[in-house]
């Protein structure tokens, strides 16, 4: 096949079959992109599939989101450490309170939050995990998990397409 017939075929594809697809939110995102990592100070990785997020304790939140309310749920954020081994409450004191937990997504972006700030011991505030938005899946922009914290004012910390979160000590 000529160069000239691939580059047109190549065209083609990406704008009458993959940009439809991917504005519809029907591209099926891998397996991989279906989990996220939680890693302690201590360095033990836990993998978090979307499955077993889908059966553990739900929250559901009502937040503006840009200006329109949304409806998201998830799992608190503490929850997913507590049941990855980080130890919160009453053992969150002293020099642990130092520690900090670093939101990765898959582009890059990072974000910070005092993981004293997400422990139910220490705050009334609320901030999840989730993985779905008024009701259906996130989609492929936002997810398949993000960060909602409806007590920030500006939601640069609502970190989309999140794949880790990872507990370091703050130098």
């Amino acid at each position: 096949m000529s160069t000239a017939r691939q580059g047109i075929q190549s065209q083609w594809l990406s704008k009458f079959v993959l940009l439809p697809l991917f504005v519809l939110n029907l591209i099926v995102v891998p397996a991989s992109a279906q989990s996220f990592q939680i890693i302690t100070t201590e360095g033990r990785s836990t993998t978090v599939t979307a499955a077993q997020l889908a059966t553990a304790h739900r929250t559901t939140i009502t937040a503006q989101d840009h200006e329109s309310p949304a409806t998201f749920e998830g799992v608190l954020l503490w929850e997913l450490l507590s049941s990855a081994g980080v130890a919160l409450g009453d053992k969150l004191r002293g020099p642990r309170m130092t520690e900090v937990v670093i939101i990765e997504a898959a582009d890059g972006y990072k974000v910070a939050f005092a993981l004293a700030e997400l422990d139910s011991a220490f705050t009334s505030s609320k901030a999840i995990l989730a993985d779905k938005r008024d009701g259906k899946p996130l989609s492929v922009k936002e997810g398949p998990f993000r960060i909602v914290v409806p007590s920030d004012k500006r939601p640069a910390r609502w970190v989309r397409q999140v794949t880790a979160l990872r507990v370091v000590v703050a130098n």
